[in-house]
This record gives structure tokens, sequence and C-alpha cells, in this order.
């Protein structure tokens, strides 16, 4: 079936999903993610401090809340009344989406609607990347371009500016996990072909980056 979701202004349309016997459809209905807070959080100069790259896990998912702030925080839209981005992109394009594995399967963040759309029912964040911890942590997010979208730019170019956008993404995610005492790593160390496979893309979209997100290993909850 052809999967249709309203990502940026405009309509995307992603690969076709079909029910193989391994992969179950998706489900029907977008999850609609919680409202963020528009306060809180930490200083900006003690995020920096904390930031660092995590690379043990606890397996325990993230709240729905966390979930929906961190999506908000990567690229989510902080302009109504442009439609523009918590990050900046190349020449004012949307070129990346936002895929996030989880072990319920694979969703597309929606920033217009703030919510998750069903994309594969299947648990792939074993194919995220090369390490042990990428099956444990709850959350890969995987940041796919559209090359179709970068009219007139070589493919050598597509790649670089992409990674870029993808870069300032990932820097987000980093800034809010430090605030919020999570893990994240943005890792490119993954098997392109087979992440791409695993996620049924077409061969106009590309992977650029995956980052990993978590309650880092040994984590306790403070207000226990």
């Amino acid at each position: 079936m052809a999967l249709k979701q309203k990502i940026d202004k405009g309509v995307t349309t992603a690969g076709a999903v079909s029910a193989t016997p391994d992969t179950a459809s998706p489900p029907s209905q977008a999850r609609v993610l919680p409202p963020i807070r528009t306060h809180g959080g930490l200083p900006l100069i003690d995020a920096l401090r904390l930031r660092h790259s995590t690379r043990e896990y606890d397996n325990r998912a993230l709240p729905v809340r966390l979930l929906s702030e961190l999506l908000w925080a990567a690229f989510g839209i902080n302009r109504s009344e442009t439609g523009d981005r918590t990050a900046p992109y190349w020449r004012h394009v949307m070129v990346i989406d936002i895929y996030v594995a989880m072990a319920d399967g694979v969703w597309i963040y929606a920033p217009g609607q703030h919510e998750l759309l069903p994309c594969l029912a299947t648990d792939i964040r074993a194919a995220t990347g090369l390490q042990d911890f990428v099956s444990e942590a709850p959350v890969e997010l995987v940041y796919v371009a559209h090359g179709e979208r970068m009219r007139d730019v070589v493919a050598e170019d597509q790649r670089l500016y992409a990674s870029v956008d993808a870069a300032f993404i990932g820097q987000n995610v980093y800034l809010f996990c430090a605030s919020e005492g999570l893990g994240t790593v943005f890792r490119g160390a993954f098997d392109p072909k087979k992440l791409a496979q695993a996620m049924k893309l077409d061969d106009r979209q590309f992977i650029t980056f995956v980052q990993t997100v978590g309650y880092p290993k040994g984590w306790t909850d403070p207000a226990s």
C-alpha cells in the first residue's frame, strides 16, 4: 500500500509498504504526541557543559512526553506562522525526514501535526548500526534525505548538504538529551544498503546518519 504523509508544508510520498512474512502491515492510525513544554530545561551553558556521547544504554522505553519533546527539539516547528524549524536547513528546503525506530516499529515524525505516522510494524533497531547497543536503546533516529527535493544539485553535493542538515538536528538532540539526563550518540557506523532495505526506502531517498537515544546504563530515576 502507498503511504502518504504531510511531513512539511507539502505532501511527501514514502516508499511503498507491503505485508511480507516477516513484516506486518503498519498500524493505520497516527500517534498524536503530547503538547511540548514552552519553558524549562537546563540553561544552554549547562547543557553544553554536559553534552557527551553515550554508548551503553538501559533498555527501558522513553515516556511519551519525553519522546514528544525530543522530536520537537530535534526538528519541530518553532514558528507556527512560517512553519520553520528548530534546526536550520539548506537553502530553506526541507530535505530531511526523521524516522523513529522503536520496539513497536518504525514511525515518521510529522512536525506540522506533531505526530508519528506509521511506517513499519517491524523492530529494525538491530539493523540501524554495527554496535551491540543499537538493539538495546529504546529509540534510534534515522535521518533520511530526499534527493528529489534538491533539484539541480549533483549527487555528491546532495549528500554533503543533507549531512550538514542532519548534523544540525543531531546537535539539537545532543543538547536536549544533556538537559534531560538522557544518553545519545550520533552515528555513521551502519550498513546503508541493509538499513535502507529494512526501512523499504525508495531510490530517491538516502540515509545520512543515525542517532541513538535512551537512558544511560545504570540510570536511576532521581525522583525515586
